[in-house]
């Protein structure tokens, strides 16, 4: 019988194996991780002995590892980067996360392929354009709403990934090349400047300053707890957490929460199932407001909104804590809404709107205040100050340690033999193991305290990642059976389920090729389409493609061009929008940043901005070092 239930997926990032490991010991269904190069995070790169040691771990869960081979690829750089997929696909990894289609053109291993998010899927021409050339999953623009990943979702037969937390990139990944452009450090190739989190002044067509030096291009993280019910009903099916440069705490803390959230869903709705085996336990109550976040918003789920860029600070001010009531020569006092902690970080906003923060040595509770006394005081903390906290020891103290545990049920079954006794344990998927003593048949003097004590012996699963939800003996008098013999017993059939489980995991297969070629949606294609190698060319090529630009990174001559397309809109933000607001016209304003001018253009009718600038003279890409596979 089909069973047609929809698995929903917690997706985790790791920024090396033992994050990894504590995604899937928190829950998580499976992680994504850079390997050894060509990932779009350069400074979280992993050995192919790294990857191994996680799939070992998450493949015991039935858990999954992506790793993420996501970068553009110069020429010189396929080669090597075809060895890396074949090594990690030896390692145990389970897919490949890619967006340079030259890959496709090469031999790559039995493994499944995932659409990296920087392929820039928005549209579901593209998205079955996709699933055709063999894609098992695909990561959809951030800036979808609901409606429009319905709409992919009926076009499409395969696994829809979305992101649900964490920092969001100001422009639709993959079509944001201000970094290439300003410092030679390219998005797509992983080694991004970040210059969205840069204090900008807007001006208008007069000159007139709009906004003056503030982040006008950082946006507050993604936040979609609220709506998890209906991505997975419009068709989403693997939510995904951002965060490869995220430390271990926030890793622990959202991965639960989300969890959390996921498994009440699946409990309202037995339609959907878990993807993976096994239950978490937590020492802890996951709170996302307290690891780094810029704010919350959900984007454009629910349609365009305001209020949706973190402007004043692309730093993690924390939660609001309480107000200073005096300030003293080493010390000052707050009236508190919350008890705080020796070693908490506080922050707050100066007279310039600027962040400061500090580290609170000691707190000494008096009545209705608390006195607090910081490593520093700042000079700007004055009497009335808003304080927010940043970093509350003592969550984090929590997660320092050891703060979950994963099992996966069992039954444990023990039956006599001809020689002496059977232990058979089942696990929650029905995968079963036995082992066998040889023991005398002896009847035990107490029946029922020696029923209990071989019940004890048997279901110390402690050590295990299994957790005994029944015992069954023989029936009639409980035997005797040497407390010895029955850990013996124990550790062989555990050893003997371990094995069976590992023999019983099956990678997913990759998804078929249709043949003839599918065409692609456009028959031309400018630098948006980062095609960086002859090989990304024969592809889209062989897909109908006729007219092929070189990507941005190619540093080709071609003067002001957008650097970024974003569905950000500054005209929206500051009320000025032609469709909002009678009399109004899109027409282009400025960025300031320092001595760079960048133009604003507005494309009202794909509700659009594009930041447009000339690339600066610096280092050429072609001079970047390969990085081999190792």
């Amino acid at each position: 019988m089909t069973d047609h239930r929809k698995t929903l997926e917690l997706l985790s990032p790791a920024k090396n194996a033992d994050f990894g490991i504590a995604a899937i010991d928190h829950w998580a269904d499976a992680v994504y991780i850079g390997g050894p190069a060509f990932g779009a995070r350069a400074s979280a790169e992993n050995t192919v002995a790294d990857i191994e040691r996680l799939t070992v771990h998450a493949h015991r869960f039935n858990a999954k590892v992506f790793v993420a081979l996501n970068t553009i690829l110069r020429d010189d750089e396929l080669e090597a980067a075809r060895q890396q997929a074949w090594k990690l696909y030896e390692a145990g990894a389970d897919a490949l996360i890619v967006q340079d289609m030259g890959l496709l053109e090469m031999d790559l291993p039995p493994i499944q392929r995932h659409a990296s998010t920087q392929t820039d899927i928005r549209h579901a021409d593209k998205a079955r354009f996709l699933q055709d050339v063999g894609f098992s999953q695909i990561v959809l623009a951030r800036e979808l709403s609901l409606k429009q990943i319905k709409t992919i979702a009926a076009a499409t037969d395969i696994h829809l990934e979305f992101f649900v937390h964490g920092a969001l990139c100001v422009a639709y990944s993959g079509q944001c090349y201000i970094s290439h452009a300003h410092t030679g450090r390219s998005a797509n190739r992983g080694e991004c400047s970040q210059a969205c989190r840069l204090p900008y002044t807007l001006t208008d067509p007069t000159g007139a300053i709009v906004a003056h030096e503030q982040h006008l291009l950082s946006m507050k993280d993604n936040d979609q707890s609220a709506n998890l019910r209906a991505l997975a009903d419009a068709g989403i099916s693997s939510f995904k957490i951002e965060g490869r440069l995220k430390d271990l705490s926030y890793v622990k803390n959202i991965t639960a929460h989300y969890r959390q959230l996921l498994d009440e869903i699946m409990e309202e709705a037995p339609e959907y199932v878990r993807a993976s085996s096994g239950r978490s336990t937590y020492t802890f109550t996951p709170q996302p407001e307290k690891t780094f976040n810029r704010g919350a918003t959900d984007y454009f789920v629910n349609n365009r909104k305001a209020d949706i860029g973190a402007f004043d600070t692309p730093k993690f001010s924390g939660t609001e804590v309480g107000t200073v009531v005096s300030v003293g020569h080493q010390w000052f006092d707050v009236e508190a809404t919350e008890e705080l902690h020796n070693g908490d970080g506080l922050s707050f906003f100066d007279i310039d709107q600027d962040l400061v923060g500090m580290r609170i040595n000691r707190v000494e509770a008096r009545s209705k205040v608390q006195r607090l006394f910081p490593a520093t005081l700042p000079e700007a903390l004055k009497t009335g100050t808003l304080l927010y906290r940043n970093r509350d020891q003592e969550f984090e103290r929590q997660l320092e340690k050891k703060s979950a545990e994963r099992r996966i049920r069992v039954w444990l079954q023990l039956a006599q033999t001809a020689d002496g006794y059977a232990l058979t344990i089942t696990d929650e998927e029905g995968v079963n193991a036995r082992a066998e003593q040889t023991l005398t048949h002896e009847p035990a003097q107490h029946a029922e305290k020696a029923a209990a004590t071989l019940r004890g012996n048997l279901g110390k699963l402690g050590s295990t990642i299994y957790e005994a939800m029944e015992i069954t003996l023989p029936d009639g008098a409980a035997p005797f059976i040497p407390a010895s013999a029955a850990n013996a017993l124990r550790r062989a059939a555990v050893e003997a389920l371990d094995a069976a489980r590992t023999a019983a995991y099956r990678r997913p297969a990759p998804a078929p090729v249709v043949a003839p070629p599918a065409p692609y949606p456009e028959t031309e294609l400018s630098y948006l389409a980062n095609v960086f190698n002859e090989k990304a060319r024969a592809f889209y090529t062989k897909h109908g493609v006729k007219l092929i630009d070189a990507a941005y990174e190619a540093d080709q001559e071609k003067g002001e061009v957008s650097l970024m397309i974003t569905k950000h809109c500054l005209r929206y933000s500051f009320n000025l929008c032609p469709k909002e607001v009678k009399g109004i016209r899109p027409d282009p304003m400025t960025l300031m940043q320092g001595k760079d001018k960048l133009t604003l253009k507005f494309d009202c009718k794909k509700c659009e901005m594009h930041v447009m600038g000339k690339m600066r003279k610096h280092r050429p890409i072609s001079l970047i070092p390969v990085k081999a596979a190792h």
